[in-house]
């Protein structure tokens, strides 16, 4: 929200920096994000009198002025202005200043042949407004000399971000209030004028709609004249970003950034009776004042009458029923909308404005009074006319919350002590009632406060948070108590040991857009759909982690990046039994391009494969804590990825565990990206929770004393036979003796069987308290060959 402090010292009085009532903001949980000063961009132009006004030798359109600016000799400036004549006032921009409007430096030139020095301004020009027919025409008694932005009232704008939870300080009064309250002035009350009206409301106003409009006031008044507003309120709207439009157009908005509080004006020509708050019929359409048409359904709340539909309650106003320059008579509005029904009504029709934000946050359902006869009083100063009495249809929620509050409670939440009198002082000042037994009244206005805790911070946000000492958390005696869960405990785990073997973090976004969703999802329930999500882009929560880590692979590859090793730890999200959420802790790799560059050793570069994903997804799943070598490889990792590249780590023929291997050709297709791109995903929900508290500690290492003994073994197995199937079967021939085993070759071609392959395993055999006798190598070799023969398989050697 801007705002200049100028219209700030309108509500407090105060001689207070600009400096440092941005400081106080600050402090007060207002940020302050930028300070503009006019008197800087306006340096260099200066008020100038007009001596002599001649036509220009070279050019029918253009003058050649002789300008006093008060000091040393007159100057001459070449002008189009069709305005510009002897004895008149204006700007002057000498050399060295800079056009606010089009940044353009002013230079001593010649223009057609004739020197010019500087240049006599426009109000577009200075960005004082649209006015662009002639140059700024000042009074008779503007001092000449005088830079123009003393003589203009420059005055720096604040520029503040407002949290959603404060629509009290949407109004420049809500800031002047905490300001004061801080102890930076005094805030100045506000002068209510009170007119009865001089007769009856010629228009019949009703709300039909008491939960989306429980209050509807209005009043008509006649013989108006709507024409520019005044140049201070202008300065001021011009000031907070708003474009001056009409005098009644102007006002509405001046109430509305001066105390936080929408209205209307219609033009009452273009009404018939009666005007209704109701509810929209499904189909009906309206144009808005943003000049499009909207189509509106029976959720929403609209302002109408017998013709139809006028104003998008809460957000917009129609084009047809707003005033004009011709308008002579207006009806007033000013209403409570219910907070929810205009936020629901705004996303439906994807409709931002200014009052949509107040209403939405909650404004003052006590200002209604209060703010039309200050809206009237405002109108009939500047555009004179009649004002009829109020018509107030239906009325606002107006029971005011009371809260019980302890003083000593701010000692224990907010950690610093405050004196009782100086807590019941800050709350006062914050217009809120403390009686004796400290029973807090709330104003109406505070929709954000709905607790003890929550008036804690507004003491100890309005005394100081610097205020509060940073002060130690008590620590117990001895080591420290764990905090991590086992599942946070495998997640750093994980972290360290992915970049150990070099793979790089990513983050990405936990929404896809939905093509990508769909393409990874498996069921599940169906994927979350956003219904108002940052973009369409971000529509639909992730099903995967891998879509997100493509995107980034991507994003490297085509700004020239050979290869990319990258991994992410977050969740996936899926509808659960019920539509209940299902989040699921996940693990995702992309290894994507180059493994090893091109060189004199290896020659071409070696680009990644299935066997490097399996190698990266068998080392985090060991970090993670699961039985690596019990794992069973199958195959159905799904139609993301290769069907003949790719499997599943299970345990057990239903635990999948992780997927991993060379993505499709479609997958890489549909995601814009060369290959060759492998991938992993580990699913650390289905990983088994460790024993004896899931400690990652190590057992003491206690070396055996006896030297291990090694056999090998060659087999005949089926061609299709997995060489793991055969590994793991060998392993459970004898589960004390056999420590470890691994395939070291495999071959097929001459002498081996059509059909069939030769794999080689080594044994390794670890004998316990004495060395083993031949009798029991043979025996464990004997069960070892048995084993392998329930795979089909047979010794070779």
């Amino acid at each position: 929200m801007k705002f200049s402090l100028e219209w700030l010292k309108d509500y407090l009085e105060t001689e207070a920096s600009a400096a440092q009532i941005a400081a106080t903001l600050n402090a007060i949980g207002h940020e302050v994000e930028e300070i503009e000063d006019p008197a800087e961009r306006l340096a260099g132009f200066r008020v100038a009198e007009v001596l002599t006004a001649g036509p220009h030798p070279d050019a029918d359109k253009l003058q050649v002025l002789t300008v006093s600016t008060g000091e040393g000799a007159p100057l001459q400036v070449v002008c189009g202005a069709p305005n510009a004549r002897a004895g008149m006032k204006g700007v002057l921009g000498l050399p060295g200043a800079v056009v606010p409007a089009n940044g353009m430096e002013l230079r001593k030139s010649a223009i057609r042949g004739v020197e010019s020095n500087g240049m006599m301004c426009s109000v577009r020009e200075l960005e004082l407004g649209d006015e662009h027919s002639g140059i700024i025409e000042l009074p008779a008694d503007a001092p000449v000399g005088t830079a123009f932005a003393d003589y203009h009232g420059a005055s720096p704008v604040f520029d503040v971000a407002i949290t959603p939870n404060r629509p009290d300080c949407m109004g420049v009064y809500g800031i002047a209030r905490d300001l004061a309250a801080a102890g930076l002035g005094t805030l100045k009350p506000v002068t209510v004028p009170g007119i009865a009206g001089t007769g009856a409301c010629p228009v019949d106003i009703r709300t039909d709609d008491p939960e989306g409009c429980p209050a509807f006031y209005g009043r008509v008044i006649k013989g108006v004249r709507n024409d520019a507003s005044p140049e201070w309120m202008q300065r001021r709207l011009l000031a907070a970003g708003q474009r001056p439009i009409s005098a009644i157009v102007d006002l509405t908005n001046y109430l509305m950034l001066g105390f936080g509080r929408p209205a209307h004006a219609y033009d009452l020509a273009k009404l018939s009776d009666p005007v209704v708050a109701r509810r929209a019929r499904a189909g009906e359409k309206v144009l808005a004042l943003n000049e499009k048409t909207y189509t509106l359904d029976e959720t929403m709340t609209v302002i109408a009458d017998d013709a139809g539909v006028h104003d998008i309650a809460g957000i917009m106003g129609g084009e047809h029923s707003g005033v004009s320059e011709g308008t002579t008579d207006v009806l007033l509005e000013i209403a409570y909308f219910d907070p929810e029904r205009i936020g629901v009504t705004g996303r439906k029709l994807g409709l931002t404005s200014d009052a949509r934000t107040r209403f939405e946050r909650g404004v003052d359902p006590a200002f209604l009074d209060d703010g039309l006869a200050l809206l009237t009083g405002l109108i009939l100063e500047i555009c004179g006319g009649e004002a009829s009495e109020i018509v107030r249809a239906g009325a606002p929620p107006i029971t005011p919350k009371v809260i019980a509050f302890d003083p000593a409670l701010t000692r224990r939440l907010g950690g610093i002590e405050i004196a009782e009198a100086e807590q019941r002082r800050i709350l006062e000042a914050l217009d809120f009632r403390v009686d004796d037994g400290w029973q807090v009244t709330c104003p109406l206005r505070r929709h954000d406060i709905e607790g003890p805790a929550d008036l804690v911070e507004e003491v100890v946000r309005i005394h100081g948070l610097d205020k509060v000492e940073s002060v130690a958390l008590p620590r117990a005696e001895g080591v420290a108590k764990p905090t991590a869960t086992p599942l946070q405990q495998i997640e750093r785990k994980l972290r360290r040991t992915a970049a150990a073997r070099g793979l790089n973090e990513a983050v990405t976004w936990s929404f896809l857009p939905e093509a990508d969703a769909d393409h990874f999802a498996e069921g599940n329930g169906g994927l979350w759909i956003l219904e108002n999500p940052i973009s369409e882009d971000m529509k639909a929560m992730r099903p995967s982690l891998l879509p997100g880590l493509l995107a980034a692979a991507k994003r490297n590859a085509d700004r020239g990046a050979a290869g990319a090793r990258l991994f992410e730890i977050g969740r996936r999200y899926f509808r659960g039994q019920g539509g209940a959420s299902d989040e699921r802790p996940t693990l995702g790799v992309i290894l994507a391009g180059e493994k090893t560059p091109r060189g004199w050793a290896t020659g071409k570069a070696q680009g990644v494969d299935a066997y490097d994903a399996k190698a990266e997804a068998e080392a985090l799943l060991e970090a993670a804590g699961a039985p690596v070598g019990n794992l069973m490889v199958m195959g159905e990792a799904g139609p993301q990825f290769h069907p003949g590249q790719s499997a599943t780590l299970r345990l057990g023929p239903k635990n999948v565990l992780a997927r991993f291997g060379a993505l499709h050709p479609n997958t890489i297709k549909a995601f814009d990206i060369e290959g060759p791109v492998v991938a992993v995903e580990i699913f650390l929900e289905a990983i088994p929770a460790k024993k004896g508290g899931g400690t990652f500690a190590r057992q003491a290492y206690a070396p055996p004393a006896l030297q291990p003994v090694t056999r090998d073994f060659a087999f005949l197995v089926p061609a299709d036979l997995a060489a793991g199937d055969l590994v793991r079967a060998v392993k459970g021939a004898d589960k004390q003796a056999i420590v470890d085993a691994r395939v070291f070759d495999v071959f097929a071609g001459q002498g081996v069987p059509e059909g069939r392959k030769s794999v080689a395993v080594e044994v390794v055999l670890q004998p316990g308290e004495k060395s083993f006798t031949d009798g029991e190598i043979k025996a464990i070799s004997d069960r070892i060959v048995a084993a392998a023969g329930k795979q089909g398989a047979e010794l070779r050697a």
